[in-house]
């Protein structure tokens, strides 16, 4: 694993034409490698029974679309690259690996896959979903990397997501919720770190989802105590 350096120096390529140019194209470099990530498993991503009111049992379905928009991500977050986080506010990178695209489009493709093996929905589409949805949940990605500064040799991976859930229509909001996690890496190897940032991504989209659900759940509570609730009587002056 090699931390790559703040700076990198162009190198020239001379060709001495009278030798040819045969190892022109070649390089001595190793590939670079593409990690990926796993959704958390469906379980972690369910309401717990004891979160829904007098149900024994799992909490029902509810009757309700939902869209999960672009992510937008935080300053120097925005990127393919496997962000490390040094002492004395150093951001770096793992040279030679990076993730299968931007971080906002992997977050987005995990989120989906996570509410939707919740199980929870009518349905969940993506932000080039075609398709109308009830509700919005928008995301910003603020911590998405592999923390160094605590001083040991394993790095911490943080992750951070704030959540905004509203209604599509009218832009109502119903709640704004973070969803975080984190995990420790077991060694300070690249295939450790990537495991570690599987256990805090899962961890987070884990609890998005379920306050996800519990957000749309409570209020179509009140909404349902404010049917419930008989009209004012009218009051009436005497002339």
């Amino acid at each position: 694993m090699r931390i790559a350096p703040p700076v990198r120096r162009a190198v020239p390529l001379l060709c001495i034409l009278s030798g040819g140019c045969s190892g022109l194209f070649h390089s001595s470099a190793r590939p670079e490698q593409t990690y990926y990530l796993r959704a958390p498993p469906a379980a972690a991503a369910t309401l717990p029974p004891t979160a829904a009111r007098g149900a024994p049992g799992s909490p029902p379905a509810l009757a309700a679309s939902l869209r999960v928009g672009h992510p937008q991500a935080d300053p120097g977050l925005d990127s393919s690259h496997i962000m490390l986080v040094q002492a004395d506010h150093r951001m770096n990178f793992y040279a030679g690996s990076r993730w299968p695209g931007p971080v906002a489009d992997l977050i987005e493709a995990l989120a989906v896959e996570t509410l939707r093996a919740s199980d929870a929905w009518r349905s969940v589409e993506d932000s080039t979903s075609p398709f109308p949805s009830d509700y919005l949940l928008q995301v910003a990605v603020r911590r998405f990397e592999a923390d160094y500064t605590a001083g040991g040799t394993v790095p911490e991976v943080h992750v951070t997501l704030d959540c905004i859930l509203g209604r599509r229509e009218g832009r109502d909001v119903l709640a704004t919720f973070v969803a975080s996690g984190a995990a420790l890496a077991s060694a300070n190897r690249l295939s450790e770190v990537v495991s570690a940032f599987e256990q805090a991504t899962g961890a987070a989209l884990g609890s998005l989802s379920q306050q996800a659900q519990q957000a749309v759940r409570a209020a179509a509570e009140r909404a349902a105590q404010n049917e419930d609730r008989p009209a004012p009587p009218i009051s009436r002056h005497s002339q």
